[in-house]
């Protein structure tokens, strides 16, 4: 297969007239109740409301007779995005899925677009135990996302908190997919004080009946993109997210609650507990940002070292100067990014990404 990248400089443009006209054609919604319980059958509290699951069906994609798109059906992958986003940010991601003959499944976590949200300000992203994530992101990848890849294999797609939330699911739920791809993920958030102090923070905060509370050091939605985090991104793929958050309240989260916080540096501790990393039996692709700011590069080399030690499957690519987003870096960075991607997840046909 030939995958063409949409032209960066008329991104918007292009994207609106080629990828999401057909992208929409075999677009569904489904709203799934939350997991009751974790892995070890232990119930998660009774929680309001449902999470919202966007698909996309390749068969119907194929109808379309997309020129340069593979004829093959290669199997479905289950998007884990991160913290703050939503499933109409990876839609650029779900038209070279498509084009490379996968189905698509994306998950909105709870506290995420429009999933369900336990805080009354939009703005803020809270959970009440980081397990939770774990439970509903594998319940989503049994009851939806298995039955939409059909007899072919489910891969799955996890960036940032959605990588340390996919890489705690492949420790505790065994194949519950095929092959992972694990995008600058959060092995250990990037805090910018010393762990110690922000569990000390938000610790207080919580234990005071503030763990709905805007943690300290974080703000409310703003419109305007901080370059210092973006250096090297391609502006209109930048401008393009903007847009999408600006014209919908749903997608304005970008504080982290107290609760969050402590959550966050849980699920680091138990991610990379040498126990759980000799758990894991699916094949893992870690893509590393070379500048990145948000996640601590080191947890990810102890990550792989760890899972690799115990017999483990897995291999990073280091992809310098990328930001924590590779998926919005230029097309000269994303081709090749792209198309390891598609040539780990799938072997049956040749695949080139043209810049």
């Amino acid at each position: 297969m030939e995958i063409a990248m949409l032209n960066e400089i008329r991104f918007q443009q292009d994207f609106e007239a080629t990828a999401l006209p057909a992208i929409t054609k075999c677009r569904r919604e489904d709203y799934m109740a939350p997991a009751q319980s974790d892995w070890d059958g232990h119930p998660l509290a009774d929680l309001q409301g449902t999470l919202h699951v966007v698909s996309y069906d390749v068969e119907l994609f194929h109808d379309l007779a997309i020129p340069g798109a593979s004829s093959n059906n290669h199997g479905a992958v289950l998007i884990s995005h991160g913290f703050s986003e939503f499933a109409a940010k990876y839609e650029e991601m779900v038209w070279y899925f498509l084009l490379a003959g996968f189905s698509v499944c994306i998950l909105e976590h709870r506290g995420h677009g429009y999933s369900a949200r336990d805080v009354a300000d939009d703005e803020i992203v809270y959970i009440d135990t980081w397990r939770r994530y774990v439970a509903d992101l594998a319940k989503c990848a049994n009851t939806i996302a298995r039955p939409l890849a059909g007899n072919k294999p489910l891969m799955l797609f996890a960036h940032s908190m959605g990588g340390g939330i996919a890489a705690a699911m492949l420790e505790r739920y065994p194949n519950v997919v095929d092959k992972a791809v694990l995008s600058s993920p959060m092995i250990e958030a990037n805090m910018h004080v010393p762990n110690w102090l922000a569990a000390l923070a938000c610790g207080v905060g919580c234990d005071t009946g503030h763990g709905k509370s805007m943690a300290p050091g974080q703000h409310g939605f703003s419109p305007v993109i901080d370059m210092k985090d973006h250096q090297g991104a391609c502006m209109q793929r930048l401008e393009w997210a903007k847009k999408l958050r600006m014209a919908n309240t749903h997608y304005q989260t970008s504080a982290a609650a107290n609760e969050w916080v402590r959550q966050a540096l849980r699920i680091a501790r138990a991610v990379q507990s040498p126990k759980m990393c000799e758990r894991i039996e699916t094949p893992i692709l870690l893509f590393q940002a070379g500048n990145d700011h948000w996640v601590r590069n080191s947890a990810e080399d102890r990550f792989v070292k760890l899972v690799g030690k115990h017999g483990g499957s897995i291999r990073m690519i280091r992809v310098p100067g990328s930001v924590h987003e590779i998926f919005t870096m230029p097309n000269a960075v994303m081709a090749p990014y792209l198309e390891e991607i598609f040539t780990y997840l799938q072997s049956e046909e040749p695949v080139t990404v043209l810049a």
